[in-house]
């Protein structure tokens, strides 16, 4: 366990009394005393709430909205069917997005590619997946996945922080300030974004921020080629020695400060500096991906030797998670088929399939895997129509927050298995639905934290990843 630290509303509360106190209104601070007594915003102490199954957590996000048609989910009457008008009865008039809902007729599109099943457990995967379908029985695939955003940023933001509005922490930042950091090195949330990708919907640093969490939890993002950190060497002419004489009279200068402001971002700003000088020696290290054996990098495809490519990533946040790193999240953009499906799709699988199941293997063969949560999947699902004109070679899905999929593995998640259930049309969920609330209340409590009462007070109101919903999918946990 770590020791408690304060929030942000009870440091303000300290500085309101610390300006009244300090002025001639000296009823006025007895008043003031008197009117907030002894009431002290909730924190979290660092550390789990109950014993956890998971230490750690390699989130594989894929932007754009993968199709789980193609994908995780089979659905044979797509074929049956292909070309006729999607019927009134399935969609029931739920909303479209405006890109689709010019179509006289919505026209159903019947999956490109071939299901088959996988491991002992049997699990139906496409052969665009046919490499995490040989870690089956490792793999969770949940196919009730839904979500209210049915647009990419609302939906991108409201997975990695809880809510459709900017600005709330993101998990990652979450699980920082919660569970605190396994190395004093290197920061306890990572972020790494694939260079190999195709660049449709953008991302934003505020994906990973820490919002209104001591900026010390945002995520911290790393680059390829020899810099992955900006400005973290020393300038030319100045010595590590110097460096550190420079961050001792900063530490004065910002004891000065906060004594006088009681600002909790001074301290922040001095944390991060701090870590910045000790990742000059530990990100080099762990960046190197050149220390990997050949059947290492084999197993990871032939992409791991470009650097910042998903393939790449992917060994790079299971050497992270190796120095203690907390959170690593992935992001792979492209996924975003509203046309050109069938190609897109390949691609996109050709890029991620090979590295994410060898991730799986390569944590599982260091005795990793058991304690590490590895997560892939994005912000929403496709439709079972085509957006627009199907042709013999191609058709597109717009996007679709009613049902989509995604797997998890490892962390004490149950292998071999898949929960949750679509209807014959992959339209609506007929069983077991689970929100993006409810995965991260699981995230949560495989990581041994009470989503419930992981909370922090700001601006007068308690706050969490799970704002006021959220249950744990436990039909999932091992």
């Amino acid at each position: 366990m770590h020791p408690t630290k304060p929030s942000y509303d009870s440091l303000m509360q300290h500085t309101r009394r610390h300006f009244l106190g300090a002025s001639a209104l000296g009823l006025g601070a007895l008043a003031m005393r008197g009117i907030v007594g002894n009431a002290q915003a909730a924190t979290l102490p660092k550390g789990t709430h109950f014993p956890a199954k998971a230490k750690r957590v390699i989130y594989l996000f894929q932007a754009g909205g993968p199709s789980h048609l193609e994908t995780l989910d089979p659905k044979p009457l797509l074929r049956t069917m292909h070309t006729k008008p999607l019927p009134d009865s399935v969609r029931q008039g739920q909303r479209l997005t405006g890109m689709s809902g010019y179509q006289a007729t919505l026209p159903i599109a019947g999956s490109f590619v071939d299901f088959k099943q996988y491991g002992k457990s049997g699990v139906h995967y496409s052969d665009l997946m046919r490499h995490v379908g040989e870690v089956a029985d490792d793999v969770c695939v949940i196919r009730s996945m839904h979500t209210e955003a049915i647009n990419h940023d609302p939906a991108i933001t409201f997975f990695c922080s809880g809510n459709q509005v900017a600005g709330r922490p993101s998990m990652g930042a979450w699980m920082s300030y919660g569970l605190g950091s396994m190395n004093e090195n290197l920061p306890s949330f990572i972020v790494l974004v694939s260079q190999d990708a195709t660049k449709d919907q953008p991302l934003y640093s505020r994906l990973w921020g820490s919002g209104f969490l001591p900026s010390e939890h945002q995520g911290v993002q790393f680059k390829a080629g020899k810099e992955p950190v900006l400005y973290l060497t020393n300038p030319e002419g100045v010595s590590p020695h110097a460096r550190r004489g420079m961050l001792d009279a900063l530490g004065k200068l910002n004891s000065d400060q906060k004594s006088v402001e009681l600002d909790p971002e001074v301290d922040a700003r001095l944390a991060q500096a701090e870590m910045a000088y000790r990742m000059q020696t530990s990100v080099p290290e762990v960046a190197d991906l050149s220390k990997e054996s050949p059947a290492t990098l084999a197993m990871y495809g032939e992409s791991v030797k470009t650097p910042g490519s998903f393939a790449a990533n992917c060994l790079q946040a299971r050497r992270l998670i190796e120095k203690g790193v907390r959170f690593v999240q992935l992001f792979h953009q492209g996924w975003d088929q509203h046309g050109g499906l069938p190609a897109g799709i390949k691609r996109q699988c050709q890029q991620t399939d090979q590295a994410s199941a060898a991730l799986i293997k390569d944590l599982k063969q260091r005795g990793l895997l058991e304690d590490t949560l590895v997560i892939w999947g994005g912000e929403f699902g496709r439709t079972a129509y085509s957006q627009g004109r199907i042709t013999k070679e191609s058709y597109g899905r717009d996007h679709h927050p009613r049902c989509f999929s995604l797997w998890m593995a490892g962390g004490g998640v149950k292998g071999g298995q898949t929960y949750g259930e679509t209807d014959e049309f992959g339209y609506n969920i007929v069983k077991d639905p689970v929100h993006v609330h409810d995965i991260h209340a699981t995230m949560q409590h495989l990581l041994g934290v009470d989503h419930e009462q992981q909370v922090f007070k700001f601006q007068g109101r308690y706050y969490r990843l799970t704002d006021v919903a959220g249950h744990v999918v436990k039909a999932v946990i091992a």
